[in-house]
């Protein structure tokens, strides 16, 4: 089979397509054929070794971390998925390489495609949907009637997190650009600010919970908007002693991720609020729930217009690094 490959970590985007065996499923596995595999940043930070602390690969390392497509063989002890079945996933975070056309995958990461989801539409939902359900239900602990704020929301997290975020009985307010302000309100943001119009951090006070997609730039103004007791979480600007702790990281990289979060906790402490951080994780139960809520909303995030093959991999993980994008980049295979 055909699989896009690094053989080291390197600043440069140069993935070589081989050819490899078909992988035979454990017994706690599912074989996979690959039909779609979204393109993520987090694929630029993997092949760059940026994550090396949280996950080091050995190499050669097959890249890609969510796909959706058709169940081919089932291990022993798989019981829940048959041949045929249609299944997406966020892979393990030990084990990824969607970008393949077949991929053995640990059968507790799967959950059935919503129905009448074609596999583009579907493999662009997995990493959004556990980003959001994991940071609203077990980082932030989103209680109904209180108030939620994602900076960034433009893109395929948003579209994810608003309808789950408003499912929970949240209050919702998102900034973005002005081409996606009609489709967040049409997916239940109560309200829209539009970050060339206004400055949320000068409108805003009070809120309860924020989710950050942005990074360490915007910290600053995060953390004004948040109430004494509220809780901010980062998708992207460091890891943090929390974070360590919760994901059972051995004695010598907890230190490291105390050092590297240690000034935005110390700020966060200072107002008398809270930091976290996340990096998503696979978990099938909880894509199930992600999938009645897709199902429920009918939520189908934009694609970028330019589907790629996996012989043109290079260009679509450069389109992630410098391009404008007008949806989420994924690879259909051939």
């Amino acid at each position: 089979m055909k699989a896009a490959q690094i053989k080291k970590y390197s600043k440069e985007i140069k993935v070589s397509v081989n050819e490899i065996s078909i992988p035979d499923p454990h017994d706690d596995e599912v074989l996979i054929k690959v039909m779609a595999a979204a393109v993520n940043p987090l694929e630029i930070l993997q092949l760059t070794g940026h994550v090396k602390l949280i996950q080091d690969y050995k190499m050669p390392l097959t890249l890609g971390n969510e796909c959706s497509g058709i169940v081919e063989k089932v291990g022993n002890n798989v019981k829940d998925f048959r041949t045929g079945d249609r299944v997406y996933a966020r892979l393990p975070i030990k084990k990824i390489g969607a970008f393949a056309e077949y991929v053995a995958v640990d059968h507790k990461a799967l959950a059935k495609m919503p129905p009448g989801y074609d596999f583009v539409t579907a493999a662009a939902i997995p990493l959004a949907g556990l980003t959001a359900y994991q940071g609203l239900v077990e980082e932030l602990e989103a209680e109904p009637g209180k108030s939620l704020l994602i900076t960034g929301a433009s893109g395929s997290f948003g579209q994810i997190a608003v309808p789950i975020a408003k499912s929970m009985g949240l209050h919702v307010i998102v900034t973005g650009n002005s081409r996606s302000r009609e489709k967040l309100i049409k997916l239940g943001a109560d309200r829209y600010i539009d970050y060339k119009e206004e400055n949320y951090w000068e409108v805003l006070t009070d809120m309860d919970y924020v989710i950050d997609t942005l990074g360490a730039n915007e910290f600053t103004h995060e953390l004004s908007v948040l109430k004494r007791g509220g809780r901010l979480l980062s998708l992207r600007t460091a890891p943090n002693k929390m974070f360590a702790k919760r994901n059972g990281f051995p004695w010598l990289k907890r230190v490291l991720f105390t050092l590297a979060g240690s000034k935005f906790d110390s700020a966060a402490r200072k107002q008398g609020k809270e930091y976290r951080f996340l990096f998503v994780r696979s978990n099938g139960e909880q894509l199930e729930r992600v999938t009645a809520i897709v199902e429920k909303y009918n939520i189908r995030p934009d694609i970028d217009s330019r589907i790629f093959s996996l012989s043109q991999v290079n260009e679509a993980l450069m389109l992630i690094a410098n391009g404008k994008l007008n949806g989420k980049v994924v690879i259909r295979m051939e």
